[in-house]
Order: C-alpha cells, then sequence, then structure tokens
C-alpha cells in the first residue's frame, strides 16, 4: 500500500492492526486464554477499524469503519460472552458491509464473476450441512453462514478491487467454513486452527485496504 498521493491517514494504525493480528497467532497456537487474551484478539481488526475510521470522509469511509469495528467486538465477544452474543455483533457487522457493498455494486462483470457471486451462499449452505448436519442446532450455523456468504458476494461484486476487497471477503467465509469443518470432524482442530485466524485476519485486512484506498484515494483525486 503505498502513501505517495498522500492518501493514507494514520498509517501506524494498520501497523498496529498488522503486528495485533499476526502476533495473536502466538495466542492461538499456545492456546492462551483470559479477559487479556481476549482483549489482544481484537486489536488486529479493532486497530484497522480505527485506521478505517481515520481515513473516513463520507458515508462509506463510516460504513466500513462500522463492519470492521463490529467485527472486531464480535472478536471480543465470542470469548468474553459467548458463541451467540459475538455473532449477533458479527451479524450486524455483515449486515452494514452488505450494505456498503451492494451500494457500490460494479458496473460490469464477467459471466464468471457474476456466477461466483451467484453461488456462495447456496454453495456454503451445502458445506455446513455437510459438514454439521444432523447434528443438533446445525441449522444455527448454517444461518450465520449464509450472512457471511452474502457478505463474501457482495464484496466480490462491488466495484472495490476484487483482489484486496473481494478476495478478503472470500477468505473470511472460507475461515468460518474450516471453523465447521473442524467442529463436524472432517479435519482435525489441530489442523484447522492453523488456518482459521489467519484466513479471518488476512481477509479482515484485505477488505478494510480494499475500501478504504479506493475511497480514500477518490477523494484526493
Amino acid at each position: 500500500m503505498s502513501s505517495e498521493q498522500g492518501w493514507d491517514r494514520a498509517r501506524w494504525l494498520w501497523w498496529l492492526a498488522l503486528a495485533g493480528g499476526i502476533s495473536f497467532f502466538v495466542a492461538v497456537f499456545q492456546r492462551l486464554d483470559g479477559p487479556a487474551i481476549w482483549a489482544w484478539k481484537a486489536t488486529g481488526v479493532g486497530f484497522l477499524a480505527l485506521w478505517a475510521a481515520a481515513n473516513a470522509r463520507e458515508r462509506n469511509g463510516w460504513l466500513i469503519a462500522a463492519a470492521l469495528g463490529l467485527g472486531a467486538l464480535g472478536d471480543w465477544l465470542l470469548d468474553a460472552k459467548g458463541l451467540e452474543t459475538g455473532a449477533v455483533a458479527f451479524v450486524v457487522g455483515h449486515l452494514i458491509a452488505i450494505i456498503l457493498y451492494l451500494t457500490n455494486r460494479r458496473a460490469a462483470m464477467t459471466p464468471s464473476q457474476r456466477l461466483l457471486g451467484w453461488l456462495a451462499m447456496p454453495a456454503t449452505l451445502v458445506i455446513v450441512w455437510g459438514m454439521l448436519s444432523p447434528a443438533p442446532g446445525w441449522w444455527h450455523a448454517a444461518v450465520y453462514s449464509l450472512f457471511v456468504a452474502a457478505m463474501a458476494a457482495a464484496a466480490w461484486t462491488s466495484r472495490f478491487p476484487r483482489y484486496r476487497t473481494g478476495t478478503g471477503a472470500m477468505l473470511f467465509l472460507a475461515s468460518d467454513l474450516f471453523i465447521f469443518v473442524g467442529e463436524g470432524g472432517v479435519l482435525s482442530k489441530d489442523v484447522t486452527m492453523w488456518l482459521v485466524w489467519p484466513l479471518y485476519f488476512g481477509g479482515q485486512a484485505l477488505i478494510g485496504w480494499g475500501v478504504v484506498s479506493t475511497l480514500s484515494k477518490e477523494a484526493h483525486a
């Protein structure tokens, strides 16, 4: 990411986000827990949200800052208050992100790009069903995953850079699917733990980078 054109405010927040998100893998690997660890977990996406807010100049900028902020809140709530409470924060964040992407749709798409957008939700539902059904409550995971898939599909078909925001949203979706793969016993959690956090945080970082850089450069054009 270049700041040669002066679009990037508060670059130090971006670097703090990377430091927080990347370093948290130590806590994942060591299986650390406790209030300090929950706060550490939220620093990566939390600083991304603050960076997005520092660069926000209009409605779209504040929407991505809010979506990232709710992701950081969800990261903390999942451990501090429980799965359902954390999921609510993520769902609200996904809804805000969907509004952002749908109001910034790509003017022209190739058939393959449009197809992936349409397939994201049904394919996700089939994967979750295959991984978790008929375990009790599997449909809770299915409903939540549809919000993530809808966000990813909307991001992929938005005007924001596909190989940043679109790819980041798909990585976010993949991280959740690997959680379900571990819960369903298809892969050991000792394997999926190496994938879930890097895919999630990497996805959030790419999402933020793509949206914030696009909006900020437009404001400076």
